[in-house]
């Protein structure tokens, strides 16, 4: 298998487990505090992160690696889970997804930045097209605009397409698990304190499934799912990858109907198969 079609399929690994991040969050936010949930996801992963630096006896990061580690913890540890908690108070789920489709868009524009990618011209159309389909997908389904809660998730999708771009830059040399495992512990200190701080002040009433939706983001979406996506970014080429995160919001819609019940329309499965449409295109001409 070449390093292109296993970047793709590691990052579609990595882009399935990152879909169910939306049921497994609506589960336990409805026992937990958004701002609880952000630092006690990131701590627990934390924690386990150095059981496994501790168990490989990697290496510490070059004292150059420290910035671009800095950077990553910023934008997919702290910033894209803290920004889009709070933006929901402002804004509904649905019009959020508005701006998970520009997620892609975001993640190839800081790849050609700080990735030194170029992308053919036409890859711009086919990813600029899947992005256009995703938001106008979510803004049919609702969802008034709010200034606060858009800018708060506009400035999550920036620090998220960073911090993708940069952790693939520095995959390429440490290796995917090992950059959001010290990405982890950089930011390990602040987290925990926010956990501390924003701790509810009884556990007792907090059910099952809050547990199991916290587990998930803690254990998949902020550790294992990076362990494929940034192999699949360094591997496959970041902006050419990053396309597959047009997915994500239809697989987790699907996940929320299989384990919440919600109704999935012939309108999202059409939707859908064209953005599979458009992810291929762009992998086409990713390069």
């Amino acid at each position: 298998m070449d390093r292109t079609t296993s970047g793709w399929i590691n990052g579609f690994l990595g882009v399935l487990i990152f879909s169910g991040s939306l049921p497994a969050t609506r589960a336990a936010v409805a026992d937990f505090h958004p701002l609880f949930l952000t630092g006690a996801r990131a701590a627990i992963a934390g924690w386990l992160a150095i059981l496994l630096l501790a168990a490989f006896r990697e290496k510490r990061p070059a004292r150059t690696d420290l910035l671009p580690l800095a950077v990553v913890a910023l934008g997919v540890v702290v910033g894209f889970p803290l920004l889009t908690a709070l933006a929901l108070e402002h804004v509904t789920a649905a019009r959020s997804i508005v701006f998970v489709g520009l997620l892609p868009l975001a993640t190839a524009l800081f790849g050609v930045l700080r990735g030194s990618e170029r992308p053919k011209p036409a890859f711009w159309l086919f990813s600029g097209l899947g992005s256009a389909l995703v938001a106008g997908f979510a803004l049919s389904g609702g969802g008034t605009a709010s200034p606060p809660g858009d800018m708060l998730m506009l400035a999550a999708i920036l620090l998220c397409g960073l911090g993708y771009a940069e952790g693939a830059r520095l995959s390429r040399r440490l290796g995917g698990w090992q950059v959001i495992s010290w990405a982890l512990v950089l930011s390990l200190p602040v987290m925990v304190a926010l956990a501390v701080t924003t701790l509810p002040p009884t556990l007792q009433a907090v059910g099952r499934p809050a547990w199991l939706g916290l587990a998930y983001v803690s254990l998949f979406s902020m550790l294992i799912g990076f362990v494929f996506w940034y192999r699949g970014l360094a591997l496959g080429g970041i902006a050419g990858v990053g396309q597959l995160q047009l997915l994500q919001p239809f697989f987790g819609l699907a996940l929320a109907a299989t384990l919440l019940g919600e109704a999935v329309s012939p309108a999202m499965v059409a939707v859908t198969l064209a953005v599979i449409l458009c992810v291929a295109g762009a992998k086409r001409f990713a390069r």
